[in-house]
């Protein structure tokens, strides 16, 4: 799961001190790549996952000596096996450099606008160029509108594009500025509409929303659709399939499950949503019923049938871990996308 989200809540509206540790560079294994974060707070408390538990307390502890400092860059090397070594018993065999930043009022509030733009559904990216000992000596945050906002001094590299083009979060040397940048891609939270709040929509809502989907759940029965059965959906939407389609703006970010088990309603959900851009359309039930769905037409390709991995499941639980796995995997596949004009 990707924490950024929580993080940002949490980092622009409590007042607590914080430090973000950040990965910027991983050579070999590691338990998460690039790009994973993590909020560590003065009380102790923290959110976000850097390793499989091998080096939170230490991160931790440098952390509080950070509070009020500048940023700086721990490296972590995992590869020996030696009692005396971060690798005993970890077998990451990596090399891991941790970024660590207080968070200060002024980097609170670009987080701050980060987080808002988020929300609005914009990609943001973010070079940091690191100086002597890969320390931070600029930063800029900039979307693919060419909205800028951080806090770099001098002119912005003309690598900009092709360093952010390059979709993965790392270390880039960039001659211009005779040093290192870290550039990371930010996404909206991805967004999963179920249709239909029956016992297997229960697991999906809430498994999807523990794993950093948004959730909407739209159905019908108000007896059904309700919050003391969806506590974790972002939002309940009680109406028929037509009136349903007409208070969501789509998006080609979107995934969407049809869970309605009636033919008639599902028939003229597909229909609706086949008119819209959608990453992601899942129909429970066999292929067959989906063609006549379809009226025996060819199933689009973003039209899954049936729903899920095939991994044998059964029952509302497994059902919905099979529909998950499927999101997730395909959450993962990012087509290229142009940075700025």
């Amino acid at each position: 799961m990707d924490y950024i989200h929580e993080i940002l809540k949490i980092a622009t509206t409590e007042p607590k001190k914080a430090v973000l540790a950040t990965i910027i560079d991983v050579e070999g294994s590691a338990y998460r790549k690039e790009g994973a974060a993590m909020l560590i707070q003065e009380d102790g408390e923290t959110i976000g996952v850097i390793s499989g538990g091998c080096l939170e307390n230490d991160l931790q502890e440098r952390a509080k000596l950070l509070l009020e400092g500048e940023s700086q860059c721990i490296v972590y090397d995992l590869k020996s096996e030696d009692d005396l070594s971060w690798g005993k018993g970890a077998g990451c065999n990596g090399v891991i450099r941790i970024l660590l930043e207080c968070i200060d009022d002024r980097l609170r509030k670009h987080l701050s606008r980060l987080h808002d733009l988020l929300q609005n559904g914009k990609d943001v990216f973010i070079l940091k160029q690191l100086g002597k000992n890969f320390s931070i000596s600029n930063y800029l945050f900039f979307t693919e509108d060419t909205e800028t906002f951080g806090e770099w001094a001098g002119a912005v590299p003309k690598q900009i594009d092709a360093i952010a083009a390059q979709e993965k979060s790392g270390l880039v040397w960039v001659n211009e500025l005779s040093s290192y940048v870290y550039v990371q891609r930010f996404e909206p939270k991805p967004r999963l509409i179920i249709f239909g709040a029956g016992s297997d929509a229960v697991p999906l809502s809430h498994f999807a929303s523990r794993t950093g989907f948004s959730v909407i759940v739209s159905d019908w029965r108000e007896a059904l659709c309700n919050r003391w059965r969806f506590p974790d959906a972002d939002q309940l939407i009680i109406a028929f399939p037509r009136e349903a389609a007409t208070k969501i703006y789509f998006s080609p970010r979107d995934f969407v499950v049809l869970l309605t088990h009636q033919f008639q309603q599902d028939q003229e959900l597909l229909k609706l949503l086949l008119q819209q851009n959608l990453r992601y359309i899942g129909v429970i039930g066999s292929k067959e019923r989906t063609k006549r769905l379809l009226g025996d037409q060819e199933i689009p390709r973003n039209v899954h049938s049936p729903v899920g991995l095939s991994i044998g499941a059964e029952g509302p639980e497994e059902i919905a871990i099979s529909i998950l796995a499927e999101l997730i995997q395909l959450k993962k596949l990012r087509s290229p996308q142009k940075v700025r004009a």
